[in-house]
């Protein structure tokens, strides 16, 4: 995940505005219990699914007189929020959604407008998407019956849980954050099934409802620490890589970042939100975060995984996002209600703090958060990028005391140099290909870098064939043989692999733009295409079937 925030300095809290970029999977649903999505209402369906149009623009409306919420088309002056979808999909790999509130309405307002807006907008992406991955996921038909039932009972409790504190700490910003991000989600659910009401009081999510796909990397911890016998999560699997490069001369500090997943995964929207909430902090910021996840295996520590006292890893992003100013802040919001699930290294880049040119300032460019269950650390790592110039992430913790804590070194015992923090292979191929990066086209290269056939670092002694697709930058699992011989599972064949790559600079960040690259590498590998992959049985709705597109440049009117 990657996330750019930008703000301007000064006014009162009154007239705050938090502007926040999102580049993330796109957002499924699972809506009722343990039954079935259920599809958009009145659209039209081609042969691959509901066909979402290639733009759509609606407002969310507030009759003043009975106080109900209406959708209409166009974006109104008067909307409460508006959104703009344009569904590019086929042409550029991306849908980009922007969507905005008016700050003449309470926060709370604000946020559940802003979730019926945006379902209004995407609904057919909603669907094809959940389709696509979790259509299964505790329900309608096969699922593993006790383990649902215990997430069912675990996501209930926490929710009780966060409605309780909201109650009891109504002066504090912290859990006023906490119920609008949940009243955007709830506005979300409400818009596409098709009965808005906003929540005065107390209000409900389904916990198997669209949280359920919101909390998506936390389901990767949920599960082993609720005994789920078959987890997502196959042992060695990357889940992003990330590098932070100061250019010669500190002329640019550059911030790229590749997500990893399986490719039914692959319909992407780039989001940018502006919130005009009202309690938001003073002050001028800019920042990106951006994570890989670093998991845990140490199955001692699944006792800290608990429903009462823990805020779950997506909300706590977005509050950290919302609240912080600056990197050792933001750790500070970020490691309050540790819930242990969705376990990243987390990286704060602090563009204000850098200036081109000049020497290191010492501090606040470059903050490093580790999360395991029980466990959290924080350190600045400033002089460090300095000194290397450049700060590489790839799935393993850098915290001597985490790597130590999360089951790690037994791994390297068993499995050697593979799970190491600096014999890793792409810990390896970032230190050797990092100072070829002078430039951002140079950047996208390595971000986007596969040659498994031909590199020596992507060799698997104890693979056969040798040559590995997963060990690379930006992995493509789907190219290691079928019948091969492998360790261990992620290094198997597999629908699974780096989806995109992001990158921006000083100068981009600003203005809240980036470059982007969505579907996986081609670069030296053949470009990836469902209809003559080995996985072309998997459900994939909305997607184009050649996946080989060049990168674009993102801007927002």
């Amino acid at each position: 995940m990657v996330v750019l925030v930008y703000g301007s300095p000064g006014g009162r809290l009154t007239q705050a505005l938090t502007r926040v970029l999102v580049l993330v999977q796109l957002v499924g649903v699972f809506l009722s219990g343990m039954t079935g999505a259920i599809a958009p209402m009145g659209r039209r369906w081609g042969p691959d699914g509901p066909v979402q149009p290639i733009a759509r623009t609606r407002s969310v409306l507030l009759d003043t007189k009975t106080g109900q919420l209406s959708l209409v088309d166009g974006r109104r002056s008067d909307a409460v929020a508006w959104a703009n979808l344009t569904n590019a999909i086929h042409e550029t790999g991306w849908a980009f959604l922007e969507l905005g509130t008016s700050g003449r309405y309470n926060d709370s307002l604000q946020a559940y407008a802003a979730g019926m807006v945006e379902a209004a907008v995407s609904e057919e992406l909603i669907y094809m998407h959940w389709m696509n991955t979790v259509v299964n996921y505790c329900g309608p038909f096969e699922y593993e019956v006790g383990y649902c039932e215990k997430l069912k009972s675990f996501l209930e409790a926490n929710l009780e849980w966060m409605q309780e504190e909201m109650e009891l700490n109504r002066d504090s910003i912290y859990w006023h954050q906490v119920r609008l991000t949940l009243l955007q989600l709830k506005g979300l659910e409400d818009s596409y099934g098709g009965h808005v009401t906003f929540p005065t009081g107390r209000f409900t999510i389904k916990p198997l409802g669209f949280l359920l796909l919101q909390l998506s990397g936390d389901l990767e911890d949920l599960e082993p620490a609720l005994n789920k016998s078959k987890t997502k999560r196959a042992l060695g699997s990357g889940s992003c890589s990330a590098l932070i490069k100061l250019l010669p001369g500190q002329r640019d500090l550059l911030v790229a970042h590749n997500t990893w997943n399986s490719y039914q995964n692959m319909l992407r929207i780039i989001k940018k939100y502006s919130f005009q909430f009202h309690e938001s902090p003073q002050g001028g910021w800019a920042w990106v975060t951006l994570e890989t996840t670093i998991g845990n295996n140490n199955p001692a520590l699944w006792k800290y995984v608990q429903p009462e006292g823990s805020v779950l890893e997506w909300v706590r992003n977005i509050v950290a996002n919302r609240l912080a100013l600056d990197g050792a802040m933001w750790a500070d919001i970020f490691k309050k209600f540790n819930s242990g699930t969705y376990n990243n290294q987390w990286m704060v880049v602090d563009y204000k703090v850098f200036v081109p040119g000049e020497p290191s300032p010492g501090s606040k460019v470059l903050t490093i958060l580790e999360q395991i269950p029980g466990m959290v650390v924080v350190a600045d790592k400033t002089e460090e990028l300095y000194q290397k110039t450049y700060w590489a992430s790839y799935n393993l913790p850098s915290f001597e005391t985490v790597f130590n804590a999360s089951g790690l070194p037994a791994l390297v015992t068993r499995y050697g140099d593979w799970f190491s923090y600096e014999g890793s292979p792409r810990a390896q191929i970032f230190h050797r290909n990092q100072s070829g990066v002078h430039d951002m086209d140079s950047m996208i290269r390595l971000m986007r870098y596969n040659n498994f056939l031909h590199d020596p670092l992507s060799w698997c002694i104890a693979c056969s064939p040798h040559p590995n697709a997963e060990n690379a930058i930006s992995a493509r699992s789907d190219l290691n043989p079928a019948n091969g011989s492998y360790p261990f599972q992620a290094l198997h064949q597999r629908s699974h692999g780096g989806i995109d790559m992001k990158v921006t600079n000083l100068k981009l960040s600003k203005a809240l733009r980036l470059q982007a690259i969505s579907g996986p590498t081609w670069d030296q590998v053949p470009a990836f295409q469902w209809s003559t992959s080995p996985f072309n049985s998997l459900l994939h709705m909305g997607q184009p079937d050649l996946w080989k597109f060049l990168p674009i440049e993102v801007w927002w009117d």
